[in-house]
């Protein structure tokens, strides 16, 4: 139990002005559950809308790598600890693929009512990271190939899912990013080792029937 709880207060732990300590879910993701994480490039200061990044045009800002580069990303507690010890207010930006989740994401209005849809089907879901304007299932790590064939195989796949594999990247809570709160939808349960995800071909089936079955348009952004 002492073990659980210990877990549970690294995950989310707050800083003295009552928000969650970044540090602390940097250092639970790597070290315990394995996931190779990296500091996120901030928002403009001047502009939450905008990125700190040199590109005016930044689709994702505030919640993508930057200096350093995605590469860069690592389960070494030490180093998680250097950066967010210098960079305290960094988002915690998720290297997908590899033995890490990968994810599959749609705008959040669909999303909400997609998973809706797939509780009253019984699909197992794992944890699902939610911002302001696109939601995020965490699925186990896949292939390119694997994905190909997947939607070659469909008739339809809306435009607006994203695949979040290998070489792709996703902003973890509790980050705050130029577009909003990072936040779990669907949480891991407290304690566990590294959270179960489902198979993505799982995934992408049901989102792609819920949304034709219950006939929400999904956006293309």
């Amino acid at each position: 139990m002492r073990e659980i709880l210990g877990r549970r207060r690294r995950l989310l732990s707050q800083r003295s002005d009552g928000r969650p300590e970044l540090i602390g879910a940097a250092l639970t993701y790597a070290t315990e559950w394995q996931w190779p994480v990296l500091p996120g490039v901030a928002a403009d200061p001047e502009g939450r809308n905008r990125c700190g990044c040199p590109d005016p045009e930044c689709t994702v800002p505030g919640a993508h790598p930057f200096d350093p580069g995605l590469l860069a990303a690592t389960t070494d507690g030490r180093m998680v600890r250097w950066w967010w010890s210098n960079r305290p207010t960094a988002p915690i930006v998720l290297a997908t693929g590899g033995k890490a989740p990968c994810a599959v994401s749609l705008p959040a209005l669909p999303a909400a009512r997609a998973l809706e849809a797939l509780d009253r089907s019984g699909l197992r879901l794992g944890p699902v990271v939610a911002s302001p304007s696109r939601w995020a299932i965490l699925v186990k790590p896949y292939s390119m190939e694997q994905l190909g064939e997947l939607l070659y195989a469909k008739d339809f796949v809306p435009g607006s899912l994203r695949f979040h594999g290998e070489g792709g990247y996703l902003a973890l809570p509790p980050s705050e990013t130029g577009q909003g709160e990072i936040r779990w939808e669907r949480a891991p349960l407290p304690g566990s080792a590294s959270p179960w995800v489902p198979d993505v071909e799982a995934v992408v089936d049901a989102v792609v029937e819920a949304l034709t079955r219950t006939g929400v348009s999904a956006p293309e952004f």
